[in-house]
């Protein structure tokens, strides 16, 4: 947030998850941009300010612990990314 504005982060503890918020009172993301969010490389930033892998190795991560990654964003008012982890890790037999 280059201009400014503000960053929370939320946490809460369920029986069977970690449930993580980060919101920010930002620009938002434009709706067309909402389904590339994840994609390597992928950025919105007309100067070059890092390579557009943030966000695509956060959602690997995350997917790798069996978690969830959802977004709600309105332009002009901010977004809000929610991670969802579970707190049990699955056994996996051979591993």
């Amino acid at each position: 947030m280059p201009a400014g504005g503000i960053l929370t982060i939320h946490s809460s503890l369920g029986h069977d998850v970690i449930k993580l918020e980060v919101q920010d009172t930002g620009c938002g993301i434009k709706p067309e941009n909402m389904s590339k969010l994840f994609t390597p490389f992928f950025t919105t930033k007309p100067e070059v300010k890092g390579v557009g892998l943030g966000l695509a190795v956060a959602y690997g991560i995350i997917q790798h612990h069996k978690g969830l990654i959802n977004v709600n964003s309105e332009v002009g008012k901010g977004s809000t990314f929610t991670v969802l982890l579970p707190l049990h890790a699955e056994v996996v037999p051979g591993q």
